[in-house]
């Protein structure tokens, strides 16, 4: 609290007419990178919701590579965060999902997105330079991990390879595996809403 005072040109004391302690102004951050993630449209089909809101997720956490380690300490959740899952839960909900078939694919969705932006951020490179390097010192040692070689060489230097690319495949594979398995119910209206578009 003290670095941040100096940081902003205050008083470390001052920030506590602000927030009550650390612990509150960290789970604040969390839920204002939350708040930036779209919520699920009210009128789209789940499929298509899922899939909006998940590139608009790893958009925004990539863009806060701090945020999804410190997301995973917090115990409390803000009200932006509190409005998102809820959001992300009816709008399955919505679609036809049994109550415990949208726990499991929020948890699936959500593990996804996180795990595929921390990856993401760690093999990122600055330049292609550092990539070429990369590629070539794996090139060096196919000998000993023919695979890992393979798949770098042949595949993530290839020409056009993109993350977009790998993050279009899982999230595809993980939608239509849902769509296969949710045992999907009648659709769910919404309180308040029309559930447009569903029979």
């Amino acid at each position: 609290m003290r670095r941040l005072g100096t940081h902003l040109g205050v008083e470390a004391m001052s920030l506590y007419k602000h927030v009550a302690s650390k612990d509150e102004l960290l789970d604040g951050m969390v839920d204002m990178v939350v708040s930036q993630i779209d919520l699920p449209s009210a009128t789209a089909d789940w499929k298509t919701a899922m899939r909006e809101r998940a590139y608009s997720a790893r958009q925004v956490l990539a863009s806060h590579p701090w945020a999804i380690g410190m997301m995973e300490s917090r115990t409390e959740m803000g009200p932006a965060a509190l409005r998102y899952v809820d959001a992300v839960i009816g709008s399955l909900r919505a679609g036809g999902f049994p109550v415990a078939m949208a726990a499991h694919a929020f948890v699936v969705l959500d593990s996804f997105i996180y795990g595929f932006v921390v990856q993401e951020i760690g093999m990122a490179f600055d330049n292609s330079d550092e990539a070429a390097e990369q590629t070539g010192a794996l090139e060096a040692l196919a000998n000993e991990y023919p695979h890992l070689a393979a798949v770098a060489v042949e595949h993530a230097a290839g020409p056009g390879h993109t993350y977009e690319d790998e993050f279009d495949f899982g999230l595809k594979l993980i939608l239509d595996a849902l769509e296969t398995h949710a045992s999907v119910d009648k659709p769910v209206r919404r309180p308040g809403k029309k559930s447009a578009g569903l029979k």
